[in-house]
């Protein structure tokens, strides 16, 4: 929303028809621990279980520091941009969505808020997956029932765990948040016994055995190589470093949304690097690539035995459990703000008498549930949607990265008689532009021509959007559905589209179906 507060509570309204009074504006605000707490809940999820196996199936050891350093640096430039823009630009709510269409036009910023979301609904489809892969290694009879999280009997239970967050989050943000902030305690714990027993039962021999990845040997990739097949995972894992700037307008103090963010980021970090450096020292790198999913425990039940596997799973599920919230929150609020700013159809941006985004979270939770039946049709789902959800983020983070430098540029929310740092703030957003780009050629084209194919469509609720403020302008006011850029964006993403369905249908990237034996199974 553009220079307003959103209301906190209403009854199938919009925030344009709600008279919100002050004690009501101040229920359900969040505190810096609160909100630091979003962003590591929305972080430590269930791509950092997933590292050692993911980094060892791609590089060693100087490869792994290598790509840590790089989306550590690239990484905070992108929190710390968040923070520029979060202070030079108060009055703007829901962050990745409206510094898009602030900056660069109403149909970008309505791509940038389509994009965002369709990454939280893949994820949230790849979560589910993955906690049924891990009940059914919990207990091994289950296995044939929920396979690897793709058969019927785990899209029903999948299913119906998506509808009972639905039910929950439709009591408000503020319920949902405290609960993520005490899983984000919880499922701290299994990761911290995880690096405190792989430094105990580290293998100074197998370390250095890993340190090359293969780059020195005939036929093995270039370190480049290496460090650029770990990029969308490192997206990935990082996903959720914006919650503190989603959730601006529910802060007590506009000054905390950014440390927050930058609080959150470097705990996260250092967490992440640990993790997936120190597997290392455990097994040889080919054994950590092979490792089934999740392989932070498949690590530590090498290390101490199955216990530790157990121990570690148990974690997962509660770790996903409390993502898949907070990415829920997260998705239904970028929508809401879109509707609000009637950039999509009104429906998406009525609130029920919680204050929550009901129609929001009604049709995530649906495409949630459209992605989970996909996933019976697909093979390898698993990093399918983990690498689909890492690119659809891609365009908003470097959207929101190319508006702060623009501001910078522009002195737009600076003060010119007071010492403001615009130079510094130039630098950082010019470096995490750049890395976002870099981003977008190291996804490579395939995940692009694929998100051309999930987005022109989704421009009919612009379309619907726009002919809503036509039906409501003043006589005399003119409304057009696109501009002369919005036109050019909206011919070239549909090139896009047309490109992938080629590709598509003529097998040069294939969605591929599971064997008649494994559909049989199912």
């Amino acid at each position: 929303m553009v220079g307003r507060a959103a209301p906190e509570r209403g009854d199938n309204v919009t925030s344009a028809n709600t008279d919100i009074t002050t004690e009501q504006s101040k229920a359900g605000k969040l505190s810096l621990p609160a909100l630091t707490a979003m962003v590591v809940g929305s972080m430590v999820g269930a791509g950092v279980f997933q590292l050692p196996a993911r980094f060892a199936s791609q590089t060693g050891v100087y490869g792994a520091l290598i790509a840590w350093a790089v989306a550590g640096l690239g990484m905070l430039t992108l929190a710390l941009v968040f923070q520029t823009l979060a202070n030079r630009k108060p009055k703007l709510d829901n962050g990745v969505y409206v510094y898009a269409r602030e900056g660069f036009g109403i149909y970008p910023g309505f791509l940038s808020a389509v994009g965002y979301w369709g990454s939280a609904c893949a994820g949230n489809a790849f979560y589910w997956v993955l906690i049924m892969t891990t009940i059914s290694q919990l207990f091994p009879g289950l296995k044939p029932a929920l396979g690897e999280g793709d058969t019927w009997l785990a899209f029903i239970i999948s299913a119906a765990a998506v509808w009972g967050f639905y039910f929950l989050i439709r009591q408000g943000v503020k319920e949902a948040a405290a609960i993520n902030a005490i899983v984000t305690v919880a499922k701290l714990v299994p990761l911290a016994l995880f690096l405190v027993l792989v430094i105990f039962f580290f293998k100074p021999d197998v370390f250095m055995a890993n340190l090359s990845g293969g780059y020195d040997v005939p036929g093995g990739d270039s370190l480049f190589l290496q460090v650029q097949g770990t990029m969308l995972v490192t997206v990935f894992v990082f996903l959720g470093i914006e919650g503190a700037s989603v959730y601006s307008r529910h802060a007590k103090k506009r000054s905390d949304v950014g440390k927050a963010t930058v609080i959150g980021f470097l705990s996260v970090l250092a967490l992440f690097a640990c993790v997936s450096i120190l597997s290392y020292g455990i097994l040889p790198k080919a054994e950590i690539a092979d490792l089934p999913q999740p392989s932070v425990g498949s690590v530590l039940e090498a290390a101490v035995g199955p216990w530790g596997g157990a121990f570690i799973r148990v974690g997962l599920i509660v770790s996903v459990l409390g993502a898949y919230l907070a990415w829920q929150l997260l998705a239904a609020d970028v929508v809401f703000a879109a509707a609000t700013d009637k950039d999509m159809p009104k429906y998406f941006g009525r609130l029920n008498k919680h204050g929550a985004p009901a129609n929001a979270v009604l049709w995530t939770s649906i495409f949630v549930t459209a992605i989970l039946f996909a996933v019976q049709f697909l093979h390898n789902a698993l990093d399918f949607t983990l690498d689909l959800t890492a690119a659809l983020s891609l365009a908003p983070y470097a959207l929101a990265s190319a508006y702060a430098l623009k501001i910078a540029i522009k002195r737009d929310g600076y003060d010119i008689t007071k010492p403001d740092h615009r130079t510094r703030d130039m630098v950082i957003a010019a470096i995490s532009t750049v890395y976002t780009l870099f981003l977008v050629w190291a996804a490579g084209y395939v995940f692009m021509f694929l998100a051309g194919i999930l987005l022109a469509p989704a421009t009919l609720l612009y379309y619907f959007a726009r002919r809503e403020q036509r039906r409501d302008a003043s006589p005399g006011t003119s409304v057009k559905i696109f501009t002369k850029p919005g036109w050019v964006v909206f011919i070239v993403l549909v090139v896009f589209a047309i490109v992938g369905i080629v590709l598509l249908a003529t097998g040069v990237v294939e969605l591929v179906p599971p064997a008649p034996e494994e559909y049989f199974n199912h």
